[in-house]
């Protein structure tokens, strides 16, 4: 078990969780999201700030989460 890559790895899942209950709460706090949707549009720009900001930390920390629980290090997911 790889403490510091599991602590990543729920880092990076928090985050995703944030960004997700936060473009519910207050989105006026994205600057990113905006400007998204300016220049994509609205339902584009918002859907590419949601798998930027919101999937991919998820899936990135649960990913590292699981490769922590079975003894891999970030520097071995790395090198791979």
């Amino acid at each position: 078990m790889d403490l510091v890559t599991m602590g990543l790895g729920v880092v990076a899942a928090g985050y995703g969780v944030y960004t997700g209950y936060m473009r519910k709460k207050d989105p006026s706090k994205f600057g990113k999201l905006d400007a998204m949707k300016r220049f994509w549009g609205g339902k584009t720009g918002f859907a590419m700030h949601f798998v930027s900001y919101t999937i991919m930390p998820i899936v990135f920390g649960v990913m590292l989460i699981v490769a922590g629980s079975r003894g891999l290090s970030i520097i071995d997911i790395m090198k791979n």
